[in-house]
């Protein structure tokens, strides 16, 4: 089994897209289950309706789950399993305050308070943590992108399971939850890898037997503030090119450049991915994202724009010999049935031409209409075509008319208002 676990306390960011992704991946090349975990338990910082707008990012990416829980429904469970390491001396309650969880290692002045002491504790009122106690030896474990990982005592310390208001932390309660569920695999970032120590810390004190594989990927680096994942939908990039892009990013070895998430998981290997951080190009993935929209069929493609017209989407498609991205189709798209400027210097021929087409028969072929136009107007051809792109398109430049009247001609009396 596999998981992706988001925190609702923030804008899904690129790099957690990207563990969802390959955790998907997997988990169906492996033919396993996998489930989204919301990581819900800092109640504080959880903004209300991430949840679901994460739900929603994953469901336009088609990563779909066999199941979806929040981690606070297991508080009680987490809390039980923490109190069971007190009685067992391998945690102890903690009274150093809150300087003492700022600090980078603890002191170890409350290393010997047991399971009674919590006890007196309970009793005076006096407020507390629960600090798991470290490691004997370092933890050791396998990564399939790294290797052999080995992290010092040190660096794990006796760390807190559990908040002075009965919380656990977000290592500890995601290492039971992990166990609980049987999580067999867990994808994360580089940045998790001393977290994923501390919870292989928790679940070997917690007497847990079953192997866990581990990959973290290697960092992304991009020159975008916040790259979120929300962001890059505000700019115009669509899921495909998004998912193309990302399993492309220090991958060794893809068969072709452009392919769906569905290819993908016929060749794509973990082993293949660079262990180095890579770069995250915004002009490689406009790239990409144009050649989606190229190759997407054309009625899917109009209904972006709101239309069910396999025209309008060859016409969008015209355009992307200018542009990449869904958000400036649409600053092409969107005037051209836009109501148009009669106010600029061409608006008296604008005008004209107008009411010529209001009143003329359905021509077919666009030179047909074009010397319709011509003869109806008495316009000379230096004063006739750059108003009549203007009246057709709402642009002085762009794709050629005669390439652009036969996807539009259904729609030439809406268009030329």
């Amino acid at each position: 089994m596999l998981r992706f676990a988001p925190s609702p306390t923030h804008d899904m960011h690129i790099d957690e897209l990207r563990v969802a992704i390959l955790s998907y991946l997997v988990a169906q090349q492996k033919q396993e289950r996998f489930i989204v975990r919301i990581d819900d338990m800092d109640k504080e910082k959880v903004i209300e309706g991430k949840d679901t707008e994460m739900m929603q990012i994953l469901e336009k990416f088609a990563l779909t789950h066999d199941t979806v829980l929040h981690q606070s429904e297991k508080l009680h469970l987490y809390q039980t399993l923490a109190i069971g390491l007190l009685e067992k001396n391998k945690a102890f309650v903690c009274t150093c305050g809150d300087e003492a969880l700022k600090n980078e290692h603890y002191s170890g002045r409350c290393f010997e308070a047991d399971k009674e002491e919590l006890s007196k504790l309970k009793d005076s009122g006096t407020a507390f943590v629960v600090r798991i106690k470290k490691p004997d030896t370092p933890i050791i474990y396998h990564d399939a992108l790294i290797g052999e990982v080995e992290v010092a005592q040190r660096e794990i310390d006796s760390f807190v399971i559990l908040g002075a208001d009965g919380t656990p932390t977000h290592d500890f309660a995601s290492a039971c939850a992990d166990m609980l569920m049987g999580v067999t695999m867990i994808l994360s970032t580089g940045a998790d890898i001393i977290h994923t120590a501390k919870q292989k810390h928790i679940t070997m004190q917690l007497g847990y037997e079953e192997e866990t594989e581990y990959a973290h990927l290697p960092a992304l680096v991009s020159e975008v503030e916040n790259l979120t994942v929300k962001w890059l939908f505000e700019q115009g990039f669509i899921p495909d090119a998004i998912i193309n892009y990302l399993l492309l990013l220090g991958y060794t070895d893809a068969p072709t450049e452009i392919f769906t998430l569905p290819e993908a998981i016929t060749w794509f290997t973990l082993e293949n991915i660079s262990k180095d951080a890579v770069k995250f190009d915004l002009e490689k993935l406009r790239f990409i994202n144009r050649e989606h929209l190229k190759k997407m069929n054309d009625r899917d493609l109009s209904t972006l724009f709101g239309f069910a017209d396999a025209a309008i989407g060859k016409l969008a498609k015209l355009y992307l010999e200018e542009v990449s991205t869904m958000k400036e189709l649409e600053a092409k798209i969107h005037p051209i049935f836009a109501p148009k400027d009669f106010e600029g210097v061409f608006g008296a021929e604008m005008r004209t031409l107008e009411e010529i087409i209001q009143n003329a028969p359905m021509i077919e072929r666009f030179e047909d209409f074009k010397h319709y136009m011509l003869e109806q107007s008495g316009f000379e051809a230096g004063h006739f075509f750059k108003p009549l792109r203007l009246l057709l398109t709402g642009a002085e430049y762009g794709p050629e008319l005669c390439d652009i009247y036969p996807l539009i001609k259904p729609y030439l009396l809406e268009i030329a208002s």
